[in-house]
């Protein structure tokens, strides 16, 4: 059963007297562990998608089912609920708080989901040592490189065990080399289980992905399987090593 269910969705806004269809009929299936790139121009929709499959904004009309529950008739207390629990996002501004450390940053979904605090330390410590910075937990955001900011926002996303991690152009303020580094980490987490969305208009950053949906006035335009990426064939130590050393 898809983990994603998107039939006939459409998302319509009034601006004045106009009305702004963002999507148009839009239909999507993902099922659980796969990886899927969301692509397209400008207005083609994409990030109006984006909030939809995560809960941050509701269809105007249409079906969106997220692990068999009907999103789309839900409360906002319910919506909130699901966002928490059930899907975990990376943004490319990170969106850590400075004022606190790595695991503090990573704790706290597990705060607003009322876990206690042993429990949330121990998972934080986990998923932080999964992505590779178990020697970085008391580092501030501003002590870290771009790339191992970018890492602490993914473990933050990860710590709720989501069924879906939804990254919004996650590589788009870091340079070529961090990149590289970050599209590593995805792979990891794909060959791990996870289902994966990333939204971006870089096609060098699509190619990570197994598909790749592209968006053109508010509906599907293609949707495609495309061949293995080149990291399909590294091993999980070369994906742990740095891309230099590869």
């Amino acid at each position: 059963m898809p983990v994603i269910e998107i039939a006939d969705v459409w998302k319509t806004y009034t601006m004045g007297t106009q009305k702004v269809h963002a999507l148009r009929g839009c239909s999507l299936e993902v099922e659980k562990g796969e990886y899927v790139a969301i692509m397209g121009p400008s207005g083609s929709g994409k990030s109006t998608l984006m909030n939809v499959i995560g809960c941050l904004d509701a269809p105007t009309r249409g079906m969106y089912r997220l692990a068999d529950r009907d999103v789309s008739r839900l409360t906002d207390d319910q919506l909130a609920e699901v966002r928490n629990s059930e899907i975990g996002f990376v943004f490319q501004t990170f969106n850590l708080l400075p004022r606190q450390d790595c695991i503090q940053n990573v704790e706290l979904p597990l705060v607003y989901a009322g876990v206690s605090r042993k429990e949330r330390r121990e998972r934080a410590s986990d998923v932080l040592r999964s992505v590779g910075l178990g020697d970085r937990m008391d580092h501030k955001p501003n002590e870290l490189s771009g790339g191992q900011r970018q890492r602490v926002a993914v473990a933050r996303a990860l710590v709720n065990r989501p069924a879906i991690l939804l990254a919004d152009e996650p590589t788009g303020n870091l340079d070529s080399t961090t990149s590289d580094e970050i599209m590593r980490l995805f792979e990891k987490l794909y060959r791990s289980g996870n289902t994966i969305i990333v939204v971006t208009h870089e096609d060098d950053i699509a190619e990570h992905a197994r598909r790749v949906v592209r968006l053109r006035d508010g509906s599907v335009e293609t949707d495609r399987s495309v061949a293995a990426p080149h990291m399909a064939a590294l091993s999980d130590a070369e994906l742990d090593a740095t891309p230099e050393a590869v």
